[in-house]
């Protein structure tokens, strides 16, 4: 080899190929679950290719091998965030089927339960969303609220989360006429106590009123911190950018699909329950970033209050059923079975046998925190379900990942993450 070509080799600058990494499922932005295959460009996302199935319970099959009353527990795990929403959905469908009327006193609790869920939702996405981009405060500060939230699902149900509370026909019981109270312990001194239990003297209600009363404040803490943060901006703004039309071609829903500026809400363009009778608004966005989608959500939570407000101020009027009165799908009451034999008969029926679905094939849907919800039964007559298909709204937006981090540096896939507010038990199901 001359020494003019060796010369030549040796300053030849050696070809760039793009490389791939992994992101995730170890990841503490990752989600959870989330395994991005990335092809990466330097720090620029060419490609993101997501591996989901590691949360895979396999709900739709189990489904099928149980009572209509004992799926109700799964609803709880699919979304495990928005419990009660998902609950919803799925007994909706049974309702459909069975043409039962609902109390209405049943679908105010139903609707203020709804409310209180997507304010837990969105209270975790930004606690999470924004220490995932560097903001560590916000976390804590949304963590606040979300106990004293949890504390209402445990008063209904029993537990802090997985309620199933929701029962085909109406709720599992009425709100109760107390709440729990914190107790005197060694690490608890009386005059700590007294300050805890200031806002649980009266029922249930009493106790969500003063939260309603005290949360508009606390949603303006947090976008004193975020909204006119430079380095939130810097983060959001023009990340993650959907035109309105690419947001419906992918199957958006909920606020990635208003982010955009589609003014699409089901409580609104497919009313059910009695959001109908309602005043309230849906936030909508015009840029179709990150950022918009956090003001949408942001403002979504501000309209919750109001309906849970609205909701405690007919309640407190309207007292009466919370569930049917058809003992084929309702559990008749205890002091019934205690004299009545049929009654006795009905119970020992429904928890054993269950009841039956006529044949045919239903669908309902709930504006769910995350976009829609809804459940697909098909139903050959049988106790349990032929099949059951869920219709998880995490999914479309997980599959539009690819589109939107193109071009963007890794950096920004966190961020892009976070915006779309995924969880993983509804789309792995």
């Amino acid at each position: 080899m001359s020494p003019e070509s060796f010369v030549m080799k040796a300053f030849t600058m050696a070809e760039i190929k793009n490389y791939t990494m992994n992101f995730g499922p170890q990841h503490p932005a990752a989600h959870g679950v989330l395994r991005l295959v990335l092809e990466m460009d330097g720090e620029v996302i060419r490609r993101a290719d997501p591996h989901i199935g590691l949360l895979h319970r396999a709900t739709e099959k189990l489904a099928e091998n149980r009572t209509y009353l004992q799926s109700v527990p799964y609803m709880d795990r699919l979304d495990y965030v928005s419990m009660m929403m998902n609950e919803h959905a799925y007994i909706m469908t049974i309702e459909k089927f069975l043409n039962l009327k609902v109390p209405p006193r049943a679908q105010y609790i139903r609707v203020m339960f709804d409310e209180i869920t997507r304010i837990l939702n969105h209270l975790l996405w930004l606690g999470a969303h924004a220490l995932d981009v560097g903001a560590m405060t916000v976390f804590l500060y949304a963590f606040r609220e979300r106990e004293d939230l949890f504390d209402c699902y445990e008063a209904v149900s029993g537990a802090r989360m997985h309620a199933a509370y929701y029962r085909p026909g109406g709720v599992y019981r009425d709100l109760p006429a107390t709440m729990p109270k914190y107790e005197i312990t060694k690490n608890r001194n009386p005059k700590e106590v007294e300050k805890l239990n200031a806002n649980r003297q009266g029922s249930l209600l009493d106790f969500i009123e003063d939260f309603t009363k005290r949360f508009p404040k606390y949603v303006d803490e947090y976008e004193t911190l975020l909204t006119d943060n430079r380095i939130w901006k810097q983060r959001t703004v023009g990340i993650g950018v959907v035109d309105p039309d690419r947001a419906i071609a992918l199957g958006m829903t909920g606020p990635m699909l208003r982010g955009s500026g589609v003014e699409w809400d089901l409580r609104k363009k497919q009313p059910y329950e009695i959001y109908h009778k309602l005043d309230f608004d849906i936030p909508v966005g015009k840029e179709g970033d990150c950022y918009d989608r956090y003001l949408v959500r942001i403002e979504e939570m501000r309209e919750s209050n109001k309906i849970i407000s609205q909701c405690i101020d007919w309640l407190r009027k309207n007292p009466g059923e919370v569930i049917t009165k058809d003992n084929k799908v309702a559990p008749p009451k205890r002091e019934d079975m205690k004299e009545d034999m049929e009654a006795m008969i009905h119970h020992f029926k429904l928890f054993t046998e269950g009841f039956h679905l006529p044949k045919g094939e239903a669908y309902a849907a709930v504006e769910h925190p995350k976009g829609e919800f809804g459940t697909y039964i098909i139903s050959d007559g049988a106790n349990k379900p032929y099949r059951l298909k869920i219709r998880a709204p995490g999914f479309p937006h997980l599959a539009a990942l690819n589109e939107m981090t193109q071009g963007h540096m890794l950096s920004d896939l966190v961020a892009i993450i976070g915006t779309q507010d995924i969880v993983f038990g509804e789309i792995d199901r």
